[in-house]
Order: structure tokens, then C-alpha cells, then sequence
């Protein structure tokens, strides 16, 4: 693949960036802020090399572990964090923090809408799986969105209903048309809920959010947060594994969930990865800020070109995802491909819908990335079915990030699209 391009695109590209000046400025200040905070954060722990060693086994006394875990718990403004490689995705970390959010007979309510589809398999929506809340004697209910954000509303009229036991908030849109919550609303829906069912705990999926503003759910009245170190707060180092933070009580009942009772935080060997979290940890707010300026470049190119893009300049960098919608199934495998020919790794490969598991639809991905599904790095998916829509995500560096853009707005107008 030549990074080789028209006079024409790369005029177009400049002004895109010019579009963009301002919200770079903003962006690059929330990364300053952040990453003295982490520094901070590291300076009162009294960072050392001694931590970056690794476990094997079971793990016992894991002393780099237990460090970065009062890291988070500080960073992210709470009492507690479990922090580890044997949570495989997000989703894992998330479903952990509902289990623990959960006793016998409750039941989850989602102020944001159903929740997205691999966790439609946990709430037990896709059929006869094993280990789903109904195995479990729990439920789940949510209440639609009104226009793309919370129907404040209809969830304090759903809040009065005491089967209601634990409520969860999803930060990003995921496979969606809603709106990315700021952390102010999610600060809203907090103290809507503390002010009719102070005893129910309030879950966020964090994820996509990290370091997007200069709070966290959990410094705004969140009970529990949950993510996926391959997404921000990884800073495109960490290899794999997830996180959940808040209250001490449900953070040792997700652990619970993740081990077994009676373990809980004591076991987990880290083998040789405690560097590369502590460093990603470290890189975080720095790689975020590369993320969110990739996307403020992409939307501006893609306006320039016509295309409908989210999410529009009100409500922009509220995390790393932007969308394009193409309403034509080809023009989206067109510009996955483009990504993919844009990216660092398996540039020669080409994308291609497939039956990705917890999804309904056939799905696209573009990837071409170090770590394994890295929406940290420059990826672009989206599922097979109308509006077509490209969810376009991450970027370690802003160069890179503009370069795969480039790349793919060149792979659509060669096919003449």
C-alpha cells in the first residue's frame, strides 16, 4: 500500500484539520490534566521497578498487582479496583460488575436502553445459554431512550418499583444511534437515583470513555465502573484483561465472580505483563487524546465529503467512537478495507463480514492492529444491516491515525464511490 495521495485529498485534509484546531487545543488540554493526575497517582505510590516484576502460579503477594489496583482506585477517585489479565474482554469485566451489582431475585435496570449484544447473551435475551441471569433467579429490564439519551421521566417512574435492585448505565453508544453520555448526565442520572433508591447501586460500562474528561463515572456518584484494558485506559500496551472500580463491597464481589469465594483478589499470577500495564496506564491519557483527535479529523474530512457523521460538534470527544453512516453495504466493506489498508499490520488482508460471535448480524472489522482487538488502535466495524453504519474507533498516534483515514477516503474514491 502507497500512503500516496491526490493534491485534491490532501487539500481536503488541511482544511479538516483547520476545522479541527479547537477542539485539538481542548483535547490536548484534558490530556495534560489527566496524565498529571496519573503522575501524581504514581508519585504517591512510590513507583519502582520492583513492581514491574511478575508472578507465576497462584500469584500470592503480587505486590506490582496490588499497586496498580491503589493506582486505579485513586486515579478513578474510588476505594477499590481489580485490575487483571483473566478478564478476556470488556464484556467479562462488565458482566462481573452486574453479577456482583446483583443478590438472588434482583433485578438490573438499564436507564440507557438495552444493553448491547454480547451482553444480551449475560442478561439471557439470545435463547438457552448456560450461566445467564434467569440460571441465576435474576432479572433484567431497561428503559428506552427518548431521542438518544435518558428519559428522566420514565426512569424515576421505574424506580419505584422495589423489584428494582441494581441500575446500569452504558457510557458509549456501542452498535448504536444514541448519544455518548458527557459525565454531567451521567452525574444527573446519579443523583436521580440516590435521590429516590439510595440503597440500589449504580453500574457504568466505562468503556470507550477513560480519559475522555477530566472525571470518571465514580467521581460523580457511580457505585461500580467496569472497562477493557485494550481500550483506553491499556494506552495501546496492555496485552489483554479488563478492570472493575468503586465501592470495596461490590469490587470483592466481582472478584468473587472472576475467581471463586474465598480467593476473590488473593490469586491471579501476572506472569511478565505488569510493565506494559503500568506503562499503558501511564501512556493512557496521551493515547486517548491521539484517539479522540483521529476522530476529529476523520468527522471533519467525512463532512467535507458529505457524508453523515456523528457525533456532531455539540457533543464531540464525549469518547473515541465516531460513525459514518454510508447506507449502502458496499461503501462500508469498501471503507473497512481502506482502514485496513491504512494500518500498521495485516495491511495486505482484506475484511470481510463474518458471523462474530454475540452478534445477530454478519460483521466487518477492520483491525490491523498489535494487539488482538485493540479498539485503542485504529479500527473501523460495523454490523451488516441498514443504516450501514462504519464505527470507526481509536488511533495510537494522531499521524498514524491520519494517515488510515486517508487511506480509506482514497479506498472509497478509487472505487468511485
Amino acid at each position: 500500500m502507497s500512503f500516496d495521495f491526490s493534491k485534491e485529498l490532501l487539500d481536503l485534509a488541511g482544511k479538516a484539520e483547520e476545522r479541527a484546531a479547537l477542539r485539538f487545543r481542548a483535547i490536548e488540554e484534558v490530556s495534560f490534566k489527566n496524565t498529571q493526575k496519573i503522575m501524581e497517582a504514581f508519585a504517591r505510590h512510590r513507583v519502582s521497578e520492583t513492581y514491574f516484576r511478575g508472578t507465576t502460579g497462584y500469584g500470592y503477594d503480587d505486590q506490582g498487582r496490588d499497586r496498580l489496583e491503589e493506582i486505579y482506585a485513586d486515579v478513578f477517585g474510588c476505594e477499590a479496583a481489580l485490575v487483571r489479565t483473566g478478564f478476556v474482554n470488556g464484556s467479562h469485566a462488565i458482566a462481573c460488575g452486574m453479577f456482583a451489582c446483583l443478590s438472588k431475585g434482583g433485578l438490573l435496570l438499564s436507564l440507557t436502553g438495552n444493553v448491547y449484544d454480547t451482553l444480551q447473551t449475560v442478561t439471557g435475551q439470545h435463547g438457552p445459554e448456560s450461566g445467564t441471569f434467569p440460571d441465576y433467579g435474576l432479572g433484567f429490564d431497561y428503559v428506552e431512550l427518548k431521542d438518544g439519551l435518558p428519559d428522566y421521566e420514565a426512569i424515576e417512574k421505574r424506580l419505584e418499583c422495589p423489584e428494582v435492585t441494581a441500575v446500569f448505565v452504558q457510557r458509549s453508544r456501542g452498535y448504536g444511534s444514541r448519544h455518548t453520555l458527557s459525565i454531567d448526565e451521567i452525574e444527573s442520572l446519579c443523583s436521580l437515583v440516590k435521590s429516590l433508591r439510595p440503597d440500589v447501586p449504580i453500574m457504568v460500562d466505562n468503556c470507550y470513555g477513560e480519559f475522555c474528561a477530566l472525571k470518571e463515572p465514580t467521581q460523580v456518584g457511580a457505585d461500580l465502573i467496569c472497562g477493557s484494558l485494550i481500550k483506553n485506559p491499556g494506552g495501546g500496551l496492555a496485552p489483554m484483561g479488563g478492570y472493575v472500580a468503586g465501592k470495596k463491597e461490590l469490587v470483592e464481589k466481582a472478584a468473587n465472580r472472576l475467581t471463586l469465594p474465598g480467593i476473590g483478589k488473593e490469586c491471579g499470577a501476572t506472569l511478565e505483563v505488569n510493565r506494559s500495564l503500568y506503562q499503558g496506564f501511564f501512556m493512557a491519557p496521551h493515547t486517548v487524546a491521539q484517539a479522540l483527535k483521529t476522530a476529529a479529523f476523520c468527522t471533519g474530512l467525512l463532512t467535507l465529503l458529505g457524508y453523515d457523521v456523528t457525533p456532531k460538534e455539540d457533543r464531540a470527544g464525549l469518547d473515541i467512537i465516531h460513525t459514518v453512516n454510508f447506507g449502502d453495504p458496499e461503501k462500508l466493506k469498501a471503507f473497512c478495507r481502506g482502514i485496513q489498508a491504512g494500518s500498521p499490520v495485516d495491511a495486505f488482508v482484506t475484511p470481510e463480514p463474518w458471523d462474530m460471535p454475540g452478534y445477530d448480524d454478519q460483521v466487518i472489522m477492520a483491525a490491523g492492529a498489535f494487539i488482538q482487538g485493540a479498539s485503542i488502535e485504529l479500527s473501523c466495524d460495523g454490523p451488516m444491516r441498514p443504516p450501514y453504519t462504519a464505527f470507526i474507533q481509536g488511533g495510537l498516534t494522531y499521524e498514524s491515525g491520519k494517515l488510515g483515514i486517508l487511506t480509506a477516503v482514497k479506498h472509497l474514491l478509487e472505487q468511485g464511490m
